[in-house]
């Protein structure tokens, strides 16, 4: 498409959507709870005569454009946060303890804006466009996994190609930025049960110290990341809580941890869960006590496909006002588009939205998170022109 047309039609478009955004803004919802934002998307497609699917029960899911040519995804996710805002703003949060604190507004608003302009140039489109409002994206099992359980990829046509983005406030307003192959990481919960028989703080001998016994697994657990791990697979397990014990002088009969696995190697991964899971019972074994991990599985590595990259990078340079493409350094964060990545060539790029007169701006997940609302105009432009792009490519190949 025109970068000078597309230009102005999102120019025209925009006032619009930044009301939209704002009105996310200030009613979020959490995972699986977005019945309302669900509504709002719904009540938009309707406004352009749009019909869709609901998935999930607050997905929603639209395809049209041609039959006989390929089909390209597009997804944004729908869900808030459990932050209390603390921005002082017009559309603060409404909603006592939900905030927007990582964008899925802002993405959801971008899709939307993508969808409008996709469907009003519909008899142009030599293949068909699906684009797809997720849930729970915050929340394993994840949206995504939901949404393919259900369906998603037979309903209608299936897509050849996935294209997603997320807000960066690392990142100045105009810069989008690309990883190949690994980008973020696996993201499995672990939960520890230790059982021991409780005594007198001054008689230990008489009973059997959970505390004790979880000192030593703690620092075992550390070794499966530092010695159990080749070296060029990156891992991060982390204790992040443990609870036990409620006086000076007594030892408690259980303690309970949670604690975070992560990886980019998926064989690894599995692996290093089993032997979570194995060394928990051994160590506590040596202790008298009795222990158990119970992972929960959650998402999958993120990997971007080269060629789906390559078409998102191109779009990136036709897209009128970006003005840096910069390479994403791949990070143990995750994400659920990752389900839609392990059976679809998929692209998630990330779009920058700090102003460009700040050297930096609180991040994700920050009760102070604000990103610029100008970026959502480079978001819906990589959007469309990724999509028309893919199709330009399409024909070349056929």
């Amino acid at each position: 498409m025109n970068s000078d047309l597309l230009d102005a039609t999102i120019n025209s478009l925009f006032p619009q959507l930044v009301e939209i955004r704002r009105t996310i803004h200030q009613n979020p919802e959490l995972s699986f709870q977005e019945y309302n934002t669900s509504q709002l998307i719904q009540k938009e497609l309707k406004s352009i005569g749009l019909d869709f699917t609901i998935l999930a029960n607050t997905g929603v899911v639209a395809e049209f454009g041609s039959d006989g040519g390929e089909c390209v995804a597009l997804r944004a996710d729908i869900d808030a946060l459990p932050i209390i805002e603390e921005n002082e703003i017009p559309f603060k949060s409404k909603n006592d303890g939900v905030m927007h604190a990582c964008g899925h507004d802002m993405h959801t608003t971008m899709l939307l804006g993508a969808t409008k302009i996709l469907f009003a140039n519909k008899e142009v489109l030599p293949g068909k466009v699906k684009v797809i409002f997720q849930p729970g994206e915050e929340k394993t099992p994840g949206g995504a996994s939901i949404l393919l359980k259900e369906g998603l990829l037979e309903l209608g046509q299936k897509p050849d190609i996935i294209f997603g983005q997320h807000v960066d406030p690392d990142a100045t307003v105009g810069t989008v930025s690309f990883a190949e192959g690994p980008m973020l990481a696996s993201a499995d919960e672990l939960y520890w049960t230790l059982r021991g028989h409780g005594v007198h703080a001054a008689q230990p001998h008489k009973g059997n110290d959970v505390i004790v016994a979880a000192s030593a697994l703690i620092q075992h657990l550390q070794t499966i990341v530092s010695r159990m791990r080749n070296p060029l697979y990156p891992g991060v397990l982390s204790v992040a809580s443990i609870h036990a014990g409620s006086a000076t002088n007594i030892l408690p009969e259980e303690l309970t941890m949670m604690g975070t696995l992560r990886s980019f190697n998926n064989e690894w991964r599995f692996e290093a869960l089993e032997k979570i899971k194995k060394a928990t019972i051994e160590i506590c074994e040596l202790y008298g006590v009795e222990g158990v991990c119970n992972p929960s599985i959650g998402y999958p590595p993120l990997v971007t496909d080269t060629f789906a990259t390559s078409i998102a990078r191109t779009a990136a340079r036709n897209a009128k006002g970006i003005q840096n493409i910069e390479v994403f350094e791949p990070k143990m964060w995750a994400e659920d588009f990752a389900f839609y990545a392990e059976k679809i060539p998929a692209c998630f790029w990330m779009l920058g939205v700090k102003p460009n007169d700040v050297v930096s701006m609180p991040g994700l997940h920050n009760p102070r998170f604000l990103p610029q609302e100008d970026a959502m105009k480079f978001g819906i432009s990589m959007l469309v022109q990724s999509t028309f792009e893919f199709f330009s490519s399409s024909l070349n190949r056929a």
